[in-house]
């Protein structure tokens, strides 16, 4: 649900041109993703975070990964290197937006693609941490997003949930006053842990069996 609304939030359906030809505006992709605000605001209200902007193609036989796009600028081509979802961290570069960069597409004319949005809570390099240094990226999520967002904020779910990914079975271990909450991963290799108000005040120690390799924050 997350992901659905949080496209809906910043889709951008875009035509797609022959191999190797202009495909959209820079800036335009960064303006649309709202990147150029959720990086205007203070470094304090965003430092849990980390913001993937997410390439989707319309055509399902179309793996996101395969997508190439490049930015055209003054300066010569910097390829925007996606992962196998098809993301990429795009720090607004304003000498780009000033010039008017273009972004090119290794896509076939006629292709579509839509440009959205995903979070991830920045993880320590530590199998221990206090529970409000990644928990706190729900409450700072819901804050940025309306911040950014504006009145189209209302079409993204509220942020309640981090979802740890491993790449094999883990357990993660909150050591509360009240006692030791210990959590398994599921089939996919994933714990979902609903933030609580009580321990994000209290925050206590939070203990993995190892490092995960993403954190996303979820509204379910």
């Amino acid at each position: 649900m997350k992901k659905l609304a949080l496209t809906l939030l910043c889709a951008l359906p875009l035509l797609a041109h022959a191999e190797d030809r202009e495909w959209a505006p820079y800036k335009k992709i960064v303006e649309t993703v709202k990147l150029d605000k959720f990086y205007s605001l203070p470094a304090a209200e965003r430092d849990k975070l980390k913001v993937y902007a997410r390439f989707t193609p319309a055509n399902k036989a179309i793996a996101p990964g395969s997508l190439k796009l490049t930015v055209v600028h003054a300066g010569g081509k910097s390829p925007l290197v996606l992962d196998e979802l098809g993301r990429t961290v795009l720090v607004p570069n304003e000498k780009w937006m000033a010039e008017d960069a273009k972004i090119w597409t290794n896509q076939p004319k006629g292709e579509k693609a839509s440009v959205g949005f995903d979070i991830v809570a920045v993880l320590p390099e530590a199998a221990q941490w206090n529970y409000a240094t990644v928990m706190g990226s729900v409450p700072q999520s819901n804050a940025a997003i309306d911040k950014v967002a504006g009145a189209l904020s209302l079409l993204a779910p509220t942020m309640k949930v981090v979802i740890f990914k491993f790449h094999k079975p883990a357990y993660l271990v909150v050591q509360a006053k009240g006692g030791e909450k210990r959590y398994v991963t599921d089939g996919r290799q994933q714990i979902r842990l609903k933030l609580d108000k009580a321990l994000l005040a209290e925050n206590p120690l939070v203990t993995v069996s190892e490092q995960p390799f993403e954190a996303e924050v979820d509204g379910e």
